[in-house]
């Protein structure tokens, strides 16, 4: 997370969105820049099937804003944009 924050203007961690008491899904990195929201999805292994999907519900509470996903892999080191 040290490497991307001067690149933004906000960063909050592990935010958890949920309605009427259900979680609809957790967002590792949540990055504001202007108008722009990035969203990360950060997993140890390459499971980029499950990040892809916490990414969609996430980008849906966000679909009146430009947003940009990204999947970070621990072991690999690689951050892919989805």
């Amino acid at each position: 997370m040290q490497q991307i924050r001067p690149n933004y203007d906000d960063i909050s961690t592990h935010q958890i969105f949920k309605k009427k008491r259900r979680m609809i899904t957790e967002v590792d990195i949540l990055a504001r820049k202007g108008d722009e929201i990035h969203i990360y999805e950060v997993k140890c292994s390459y499971r980029i099937t499950k990040a892809r999907k916490q990414l969609n519900r996430a980008r849906g509470l966000f679909r009146n804003q430009k947003t940009a996903c990204f999947f970070y892999c621990g072991i690999g080191k690689a951050l892919v944009e989805i």
